[in-house]
């Protein structure tokens, strides 16, 4: 689905960050990328999302060189990005005002959108109904995210980009959306690629992980993990190994 095929890309007249560096994602995999801070873990994403190009090299997306975010992309960020003064039922409504406005594609004509039946569903499915008259400054840190979730999926993306989603939420909060959102991802057979700065949680939600070092980067190790997300995989033994291998290869460089 997704190739990077020889990319050099830099921040102005600084030292590249990606130097030939090539990638290949398969339809329907679930990637975790790890790497310590400043390695280029959120430029990549970017990279995927169409909001930064290389300038050397290309990413292709089903074939296609992208040029320009695509509708069929989903980007989720560390702050939410909700706006403050919509509802959550408004921010849910958010991405689907907009391809109203600008079309399915961003070039033809727009269609007409059933509301209720393309984000009600979301907000049921991913527990939030029950506020989606409230605004983001009367919801928990969980809910906002999944406000953020639901305004993603409302738009079928076919690839899930996640940028530290997880990172400000406690613990318990943490696991179960990484839970929902692997469960999300089987249930629409979404491509998920998340970045992460947690050895924990590449662990458990990587099926691939990509390892990155200090740039200019490359290549990068893929570390397989195929228990990822599975039911008591977090008590494991081969998930605490991982872990371990995961945290010696990091302070290793």
């Amino acid at each position: 689905m997704i190739e990077i095929d020889s990319i050099t890309f830099a921040y102005s007249s600084a030292t590249p960050i990606f130097d030939n560096f090539s990638w290949f994602i398969e339809r329907g995999d679930t990637w975790a990328i790890l790497g310590p801070s400043g390695c280029g873990k959120s430029t990549l994403l970017y990279l995927l999302a169409g909001l930064q190009f290389p300038q050397k090299g290309e990413v292709r997306i089903n074939g296609k060189v992208l040029s320009r975010p695509r509708p069929q992309t989903g980007l989720i960020l560390q702050d939410y990005g909700l706006l403050p003064w919509a509802t959550v039922r408004q921010n849910a409504e958010l991405g689907l005002k907009i391809r109203g406005f600008y079309g399915p594609d961003g070039t033809h004509a727009p269609t007409q959108v059933d509301w209720e039946n393309n984000v009600a569903p979301w907000l049921e499915r991913l527990g939030i109904q029950v506020v989606a008259d409230h605004y983001p400054s009367q919801i928990s840190g969980g809910q906002r995210q999944r406000t953020a979730i639901a305004r993603t999926l409302v738009l079928h993306p076919d690839l899930l980009l996640m940028d530290e989603p997880f990172s400000s939420l406690d613990a318990p909060t943490r696991e179960g959306l990484q839970t929902l959102i692997l469960q999300l991802q089987l249930e629409n057979q979404l491509t998920l690629v998340i970045v992460t700065h947690s050895i924990e949680e590449a662990a458990f939600m990587g099926k691939k992980i990509l390892l990155l070092s200090q740039p200019p980067i490359r290549e990068a190790a893929i570390i397989e993990n195929s228990q990822a997300g599975s039911e008591h995989y977090r008590k494991s033994q081969a998930y605490l190994a991982l872990c371990e291998t995961l945290r010696s290869k990091l302070e290793g460089g």
